[in-house]
């Protein structure tokens, strides 16, 4: 279910495993249709791309179409009819919080589907909408994969520019470049700083869900009264803490706030990352590599499903330090990646926003297709 992004049509499969039990199964092209609160009502909705059989979560419907009477592509973009989805959320029962749609919601709902020429028309002109999406989300993958890609090659390897011509010295984490300097974390970053927020007024909240797996991008904010939570400004890295999501990968650097003294709120279980001797792009990609996260997974304790990462376990973390001309040259290099990965993604929810506002006129039939 996590890899399912709401709005984001292609969804492919993520690992293999041997087929045991229940579970959803789909074949390509087939649309999954979230069934469990909030999934469904935050449209977690996609059109499977594998290129075999997959079979996934039991939380999905699956909507197969019916040849010679329904286009793949135009049962996902049907699946997305506002009125589909709302009869299916009243529908859910269950206790609270696990609520589930009934599979019943979906096929007594009465509707009309247009001749299939028709339904590629409609599909195309959606499609349209979604192929310059997925465009901008190829383009974001690839900028954060080469900033991570380059905070690996100079820091993590030490090939850095004029590395050939620096010595090693010994340190205790091995042999690290000349000049540079063993920290702790907090020698070097601010883990969870105090930030004052006053109580009253509507401020920006972030919780859980609107962090990604695999990406920097935090999607979906919300404004909310009040001031609990975890408090961030521009340039901090939140940090899942609680499982599964940290081992998930749920990670963010922070960019949408309108300036540098504007505060944001967010979920209570985030670590608030901030350089004060580093970069905020390396602090960034400090936390999402293998080593920063393998100590945090290896300190979390609690209750089965609810553990979460005892932040003094960082308190003995050891980085190498590189100077500070090093660290502005990579910042200098990452930085603008990072704003065009924040700028692309506001293009992208402008798409979203238009192809949606489009898809119940077009499928209802209020606009027609001739016209566009």
């Amino acid at each position: 279910m996590d890899v399912v992004v709401p709005g984001q049509r292609p969804v492919t499969a993520q690992r293999r495993r041997l087929v045991i039990g229940s579970g959803s199964k789909f074949q390509p092209n087939d649309t999954l249709f979230a069934r469990i609160t909030p999934c469904l009502e935050n449209g977690k909705i996609a059109q499977y791309r594998g290129v075999e059989p997959g079979f996934g979560s039991t939380e999905f419907f699956v909507l197969r179409a019916k040849p010679g009477i329904a286009l793949p592509e135009y049962v996902f973009y049907f699946a997305l009819n506002p009125e589909l989805r709302a009869a299916a959320e009243k529908s859910m029962l269950g206790a609270s919080g696990r609520q589930r749609a009934e599979i019943s919601s979906l096929a007594d709902f009465e509707c009309e589907f247009p001749p299939l020429p028709m339904q590629r028309r409609i599909a195309g002109i959606l499609s349209a909408y979604d192929e310059l999406m997925e465009n901008g989300q190829r383009r974001i993958r690839i900028l954060e994969t080469m900033a991570r890609a380059l905070y690996r090659e100079w820091f993590v390897h030490f090939r850095f520019p004029g590395h050939e011509k620096l010595p090693r010295v010994a340190s205790p984490l091995g042999d690290i470049p000349k000049g540079w300097t063993v920290k702790t974390v907090p020698d070097c970053v601010h883990v969870n700083p105090r930030v004052v927020v006053p109580r009253d007024g509507e401020k920006p909240f972030v919780p859980m869900r609107c962090l990604s797996n695999d990406s920097m991008l935090i999607t979906d904010i919300e404004s909310r009264a009040g001031n609990s939570g975890a408090k961030f400004q521009n340039g901090d890295t939140l940090f899942a803490r609680i499982t599964p999501c940290l081992e998930n990968g749920k990670t963010g650097f922070v960019q949408f706030l309108p300036d540098a003294d504007a505060v944001a709120c967010g979920s209570t279980e985030f670590i608030v990352l901030r350089s004060h001797a580093l970069t905020p792009e390396f602090v960034y990609c400090l936390a999402r590599s293998v080593e920063f996260r393998g100590v945090a997974i290896k300190s979390m304790s609690g209750a089965t499903g609810r553990q979460r990462v005892q932040e003094q376990c960082f308190d003995d973390f050891q980085i190498a330090q590189p100077p500070r001309p090093l660290l502005d040259q990579f910042s200098a290099i990452v930085a603008p990646s990072f704003r065009l990965i924040y700028k692309l993604h506001l293009q992208i929810q402008n798409l979203r926003r238009t192809r949606d506002l489009l898809l119940p006129r077009l499928l209802s039939g209020q606009i027609e297709v001739e016209t566009i």
